[in-house]
């Protein structure tokens, strides 16, 4: 008599296994040829880009504010943060609005691709730059495939004295 059980063979307990790695899901965007990728549960909605208003004296990077039904967002262009060459705005640029350290700002980016789900097996622990480059905001590096999606750490990226200025920003406009 069975009873519906089937011992597992060796690629059965592989495969079991594999089905409770733990999975960290990411929203993959692009900023120019490359791919990065912040935490799901960061992101609070992805809005097409329009127009912010610009704060006089903020830093480059900070492309302005929006109002985001009623509260002040902070907008950063992401492509003016990694130093890379600005490209036009189009139909593609997207706000990423996130919500990080009790705070709502949004991150410019050229694309959203597509939201992964990254096993464990497949992120690999941040590459070490040296002290010429500042890379204690890569959280790592992710494999899918021939795909490889850099993670960020958003509340690295963005310092304390850099959210601090976004807070102050935000609530000089209101």
């Amino acid at each position: 008599m069975t009873n519906g059980y089937a011992p597992e063979g060796r690629s059965g307990m592989k495969a079991s296994a594999a089905a409770r790695e733990e999975v960290r899901e990411v929203l993959v965007f692009v900023l120019g040829q490359e791919e990065y990728g912040v935490d799901i549960l960061k992101v609070q909605e992805i809005r097409g880009y329009e127009k912010v208003t610009p704060i006089p004296s903020a830093p480059d990077y900070l492309k302005g504010v929006l109002n985001l039904r009623g509260a002040i967002v902070p907008v950063v262009d992401m492509r003016v943060k990694f130093k890379m060459p600005e490209v036009r705005y189009d139909s593609f640029t997207v706000v990423v609005v996130l919500r990080i350290a009790g705070r709502v700002i949004g991150l410019v980016v050229d694309a959203v691709s597509d939201v992964v789900g990254f096993g464990v097996s497949q992120v690999k622990p941040a590459p070490q730059l040296g002290s010429l480059v500042d890379g204690s905001f890569i959280a790592g590096l992710a494999t899918q495939d021939d795909r490889m999606v850099l993670l960020l750490d958003i509340e690295k990226l963005l310092s304390t004295g850099d959210l601090n200025l976004l807070r102050e920003v935000a609530g000089a406009a209101t």
